[in-house]
């Protein structure tokens, strides 16, 4: 039971904290909990819902699983179905950092698997997954989580999954910026949700006091994946793949496991941190999933996605697709020298195919020797792996700042003048992205005021031009922008109104405007007093009395 109907006025945003129901604050977290277990005569079946989820909570036969086994998957919204929580949850999502927020048409599915040998059973082996299906990207919170429940589930059964979902229930709601408590079967989580405010490169720890002796577990990130270990089977190409991972382009990871599939393409996702992957990706991807006909036809070319595969079969099947990623097995070392060359897509015809990366691309930038040097030091040192991974993220995000710190320049110069906003006009409108002027830029204010790599910068920002991560950061800076440009006209218009003592009216503030405290309540006592000064019988149309 949610919350009826929407409620759209800013005011009632802040005032639904108060209204939540049960299960409100649940569903603030997650959209459900399926248990998904194989029977002989159906395969894979839900126990508690039944939907479509089922094949992508099982690994494919062929990758032999024994044991606890934890990945991810994400999946299509079936219907436009709008949550009743709607406003509330946009309130909580204006300050998260663009990866982080709220998935609008897709879902995220975290699964625990387990796969025990059981001779009580017809198939020998017990299996049994645990998946929690959200909107929010906190895959590293997830995991954790389901590390605490899953092995207390299979032991306990049913029950225990309902003390849990109370557990949720009384959590607070994922507010960026704020350090959460959050008590789950008898364990505490501290965590902070970070916020669009936060410098990116940095992670504000969140430290355990001594007074919190309840706490057991402090979660230093809810969502970021260990890329160093991620990108180790291909390591020679970090570089190749952040360029194909900005420009959209079709990307297939090859794994053994769906745990090794859904960490890279994560890493993969992620590693234009703090631009936003703009296209569609699938940590894991069956031969059952409802995009599959749509994704491995040969009839068009292959879409803007990174999948994630671990059935042979797809070897076959996306043979046609320009950039394949092959991994082995994470565990083994020693990998790292055997994969310097990239391997032409015309010997990946057999199953067996080396590690590595199959593609004819060629990569816009000269090669970063550096970096390659650095972290191939730190195998030789054995340097622990969180600081190899903190190296290789701190190199992404410098490129990534690098390459985006002009478009952010040019950007902001579209931005009329701040004395161009009349409180008499409507709000000036932003000037047009124009392509050749952008590129004029470059030759001043480039990368090269920022990066020591060399190579055609100018051909990578023509193709990222074109690509869907380009169309998505201008659309969300556009918007950001144009409410920018209203939240200033809307305090021109309340300073007018101030000194005048007023005929005009305010707007209302539909879009939550990043106007200065005290500016609405300002102009509503303003159009307050207007309206007082009218006579009664227009009162009483204008004004809403307080009083019943």
């Amino acid at each position: 039971s949610n919350v009826e109907g929407s409620l759209t006025s800013y005011s009632q945003c802040f005032q639904l904290h108060a209204l939540l129901l049960p299960w409100d604050r649940f569903s603030a977290w997650l959209h459900c909990i399926c248990v998904v277990g194989f029977d002989l005569e159906l395969g894979q079946a839900v126990e508690v819902r039944k939907t479509s989820i089922c094949y992508l909570s099982f690994p494919d036969s062929n990758s032999g699983c024994l044991g606890d086994t934890q990945f991810c998957f994400r999946f299509r919204q079936g219907s436009n179905r709008k949550s009743s929580l709607g406003c509330f949850l946009e309130t909580t999502d204006r300050d998260a950092p663009p990866c982080l927020k709220r998935e609008q048409g897709h879902y995220y599915g975290y699964v625990y698997f387990r796969q025990v040998r059981d001779k009580s059973l017809k198939r020998g082996y017990f299996q049994k997954s645990l998946v929690l299906i959200s909107k929010l990207p906190y895959v590293t919170f997830f995991h954790s989580l389901l590390k605490i429940m899953a092995p207390e589930y299979f032991e306990k059964q049913e029950p225990c999954l309902e003390a849990a979902c109370n557990d949720i229930d009384r959590w607070p709601t994922p507010h960026p910026g704020r350090i959460l408590t959050l008590p789950i079967m008898g364990v505490v989580i501290k965590v902070r949700i970070p916020t669009c405010y936060d410098k990116p490169g940095t992670s504000q720890l969140v430290q355990s006091a001594q007074s919190d002796s309840q706490v057991s577990i402090v979660l230093p990130t809810i969502h970021e994946v260990d890329l160093f270990r991620c990108f180790y089977p291909v390591f020679f190409h970090i570089q190749m793949l952040w360029e194909l991972v900005l420009l959209g382009e079709a990307l297939v990871v090859m794994a053994p496991s769906p745990a090794e599939s859904s960490d890279t393409v994560l890493a993969l996702v992620s590693c234009i941190s703090p631009l936003r992957y703009c296209s569609d990706f699938r940590p894991y991807f069956t031969i059952h999933d409802s995009e599959f006909k749509e994704y491995t036809t040969r009839t068009q070319a292959p879409p803007s996605v990174i999948l994630g595969v671990t059935n042979p079969f797809f070897a076959k099947t996306l043979q046609h697709w320009p950039h394949i990623i092959r991994i082995g097995d994470m565990k083994q070392a020693g990998e790292m020298a055997k994969q310097m060359k990239v391997k032409k897509l015309k010997n990946l015809k057999t199953l067996d195919s080396k590690p590595g990366v199959y593609t004819a691309y060629k990569p816009y930038l000269n090669k970063d020797e550096e970096i390659i040097k650095q972290l191939q030091k730190g195998v030789q040192q054995k340097r622990p792996s969180a600081a190899q991974n903190a190296i290789l993220r701190r190199y992404f995000l410098e490129l990534t700042q690098s390459f985006i710190i002009p478009l952010e320049r040019y950007v902001a110069s579209l931005m009329p003048l701040q004395k161009s906003i009349s409180p008499w006009k409507s709000p000036p409108q932003l000037r047009p992205f124009i392509q050749q002027d952008f590129m004029k830029t470059l030759e001043k204010a480039g990368p090269q005021l920022t990066s020591r790599l060399k190579g055609d910068w100018i051909g990578l920002y023509r193709n990222f031009l074109k690509s869907p991560n380009f169309d998505g950061w201008f659309r969300n800076r556009r918007r950001e922008m144009t409410q920018k440009l209203e939240a200033l006209h809307l305090e021109a218009l309340c300073e007018e109104v101030s000194k005048k003592g007023g005929r005009e009216g305010g707007r209302e503030c539909k879009e939550q405007l990043p106007v200065r405290p005290g500016t609405v309540a300002k102009l509503r006592a303003h159009i307050e007093a207007v309206i007082l000064a009218l006579p009664e019988d227009l009162q009483g149309i204008l004004h809403k009395p307080s009083t019943p």
